[in-house]
């Protein structure tokens, strides 16, 4: 079953090669798919990710009344709306929180009736992190007692906002944003630490005005009409990050990675592999839309520990897993401090990350918001579950190219999620062999 256990084990000596271009960034999909649906006429997307989750975005906008084409691999989406309508049935949001989180903040501010439901994983996610600020703005919402999914949209005008957010979340801003765009009122969000600004960067693109303010941002409506556009989606760094990590590990070989998002909000991890000991240049720099595209090349590298404090966290998120494997295959000690917001993703990534490592011979413990790795240069063997989440399946994956390693995965369909192709590039640049049980 091409879902079922698998067992991955490297070859005698592990070389790197080749050319990857990684999917396209799956913030930036999404992103781009609300914009077009906020704009006037049709607007067409390029290099667009065909994961779950963007799947999820362009059938919710379609139950919403959005003309959206298929999102299939190799063509551009073209979206046209003439406007949203309450929908006949649930908005079902599969597994991905992006896609909730900002149209909750959509619907808000266009006043859409509307209740939103996910899978199994997604309705334990906290939402009230978006929703509490969105009934602060006006917003008539009704959740579980949790604060998590289902959620029900009822209606109510929305005015500003200046929030304080508790988390660095770009979900949580962006949410806000987009209220304040739909609904026409400016908006203002401070955080802790800055987050990802692709919504941001967006806006300001398509010719809103858009200001950011130390950890913060804000929006002042501009009243006129966003314009179609066309937009080619550069590669998701998250993504690269795991084939920049398999050439690190390996022994020999060279990996050019193509048409990498390089926003300066996504690029944390490349700060940490560089402290490590790596060898990655970043080449070609150019931009795409309005974010910073480049080509990176990998080699392998001997590592050593390092500390990631709390502040760097909103930057490299998505990419601990893998920074967590490579440092158990590192000399000494790697600390991840101020990661709780791991513990509240697709699974407890921070929990899972240790207890897998644990499973395959690493010295591992996550404890309250902090990720302590020894590193080991034994052999990694044994069995991992990946709980379903793609970053874990992926990060696992890439740990079982170590020379000597065999780990067996749970599961390896999650990656859909985000990196339908995974699998296959990973061992098509590298020595990895697979066999099933």
């Amino acid at each position: 079953m091409a879902g079922g256990r698998v067992t991955l084990a490297a070859g005698p000596r592990v070389i790197v090669a080749g050319t990857v271009t990684p999917p396209g960034d799956k913030s930036i999909s999404h992103r781009a798919l609300f914009f077009a649906a906020l704009a006037k006429g049709r607007s067409e997307i390029g290099g667009i990710l065909t994961g779950a989750d963007v799947k999820s975005t362009a059938r919710v906008l379609r139950q919403l009344g959005a003309d959206v084409a298929p999102v299939r691999p190799g063509s551009s989406v073209a979206v046209h709306v003439s406007r949203f309508t309450s929908p006949a049935s649930r908005l079902h949001c599969g597994n991905s929180g992006t896609t909730t989180r900002l149209l909750l903040g959509i619907l808000a501010g266009e006043g859409i009736r509307a209740t939103l439901t996910g899978d199994a994983s997604l309705r334990r996610r906290p939402m009230r992190r978006v929703t509490d600020p969105l009934r602060e703005m006006g917003a008539r919402i009704d959740e579980s007692a949790a604060g998590t999914l289902p959620a029900t949209l009822r209606g109510g005008r929305l005015h500003d906002i200046a929030y304080r957010s508790p988390v660095a979340s770009a979900q949580v801003k962006s949410a806000l944003l987009l209220a304040g765009v739909t609904a026409g009122v400016p908006v203002t969000v401070a955080e802790p630490q800055p987050s990802r600004d692709h919504t941001e960067r967006m806006l300001g693109w398509l010719g809103e005005v858009i200001r950011a303010q130390g950890s913060g941002v804000s929006y002042e409506p501009s009243h006129n009409v966003i314009e179609g556009f066309a937009l080619d989606v550069p590669g998701d760094p998250s993504s690269a990050a795991f084939l920049v990590a398999a050439a690190l590990l390996a022994e020999r070989g060279e990996l050019l990675i193509r048409n990498v998002c390089v926003n300066p909000g996504r690029t944390g991890f490349l700060a940490v592999l560089a402290r490590m000991g790596s060898r990655v240049d970043v080449t070609g720099e150019r931009t795409a839309g309005a974010e910073p595209v480049a080509d990176l090349v990998a080699r392998p590298a001997p590592l050593a520990g390092t500390t990631v404090p709390p502040e760097e966290v909103p930057a490299l998120v998505d990419e601990i897993p893998i920074l967590a494997v490579l440092a158990s295959r590192a000399a000494g000690e790697t600390l991840f401090r101020g990661a709780g917001e791991l513990r509240v993703k697709e699974s407890d990534r921070l929990e899972m990350i240790a207890r897998n490592l644990r499973a395959v011979g690493t010295d591992a413990e996550a404890v309250g918001d902090d990720l302590r790795v020894r590193g080991s240069d034994r052999p990694p063997r044994g069995r991992v579950d990946t709980a379903g989440d793609h970053r874990l399946a992926m990060a696992f994956g890439v740990l079982a190219t170590a020379r000597g390693a065999r780990v067996t995965l749970s599961e390896r369909k999650s990656v859909a999620v985000s990196y339908p192709g995974f699998f296959a590039d990973l061992r098509r640049i590298g020595g990895a062999s697979r066999r099933r049980d």
